[in-house]
């Protein structure tokens, strides 16, 4: 199957959540209504790996009719409290990208916007069947990095999740979305078979395995904006704003890049 599948990018789930998390967090009432939408629609939620292994097979594994991917950046506290047990209701698998410095215990350097998972809740939702992947380290914008340091994010992100969990993670998600070439190869390296950036459209084989596109769900989404995401009909005016600055702040990132080489 290779028509485009929506994959949507929710960050936290709470009543009250940090200022600096509210505007990409939503509601758990909102969480609700939102998967109750997938439900009634004949969407089936599958894991990153699932898609990956899909399209990369040439049909030996294949995709459920209607699919589509619910993932968590960052790895808040509420995706445990809230969104879990909804998942459950429904009998959905999501895929949880974490920050492994930014998780409560082991390993915590600190800097999260809001209150963390700890590494008990984050092999409840594996054992749960949700796939737990990688999102760096601390969180930093990758392809602002020199090699050491990029080479450090992916690899110590990766080896801290296989400690905690027993397995290696194998599926990655860019923190603010961006990457280059250079990104993309270094999470490659580390062992990832495939890694999502933002891009607010939907994913498409052609996009290639590091480059799959998602779609934000944020506070301000609202229920017949949440449908015309996953059926892909015309976009609102705030998710066209949403697409638009993507792509202007990817040229203010490439911009900054270029003339931080020329000062050195």
């Amino acid at each position: 199957m290779n028509e485009p599948v929506p994959i949507l990018m929710y960050h936290a789930v709470g009543d009250r959540p940090a200022p600096a998390a509210y505007g990409l967090s939503v509601s758990p009432r909102a969480f609700a209504e939102q998967m109750a939408v997938l439900a009634e629609r004949g969407f089936t939620p599958v894991t990153t790996t699932h898609l990956g292994e899909a399209w990369r097979s040439g049909g030996h594994r294949t995709l459920p009719v209607r699919p589509v991917l619910i993932t968590f950046d960052d790895g808040y506290e509420g995706v445990h409290s809230h969104a879990l047990p909804v998942l459950a209701e429904h009998g959905f698998r999501a895929t949880v990208f974490v920050s492994t410095g930014w998780l409560r215990g082991a390993h915590d350097e600190g800097g999260a916007l809001d209150t963390m998972l700890d590494w008990q809740q984050v092999r409840e939702l594996a054992a749960a069947g949700t796939e737990i992947g990688g999102h760096a380290h601390t969180h930093p914008e990758l392809d602002q990095l020199d090699d050491q340091r990029l080479a450090y994010e992916t690899t110590h992100c990766r080896d801290v999740i296989a400690q905690e969990l027993g397995t290696p993670p194998v599926s990655f998600a860019y923190p603010y979305g961006y990457s280059d070439r250079r990104v993309r190869g270094a999470v490659r390296t580390a062992g990832f078979a495939q890694s999502l950036a933002v891009g607010n459209a939907q994913a498409a084989r052609r996009q290639g395995p590091y480059a799959l596109r998602r779609l934000t769900v944020r506070r301000g989404t609202a229920a017949a904006e949440f449908e015309r995401l996953v059926e892909g009909r015309a976009l609102t005016r705030n998710f066209a704003r949403d697409r638009a600055l993507t792509k202007g702040y990817s040229v203010v990132r490439r911009a900054r890049k270029a003339l931080t080489r020329v000062r050195r």
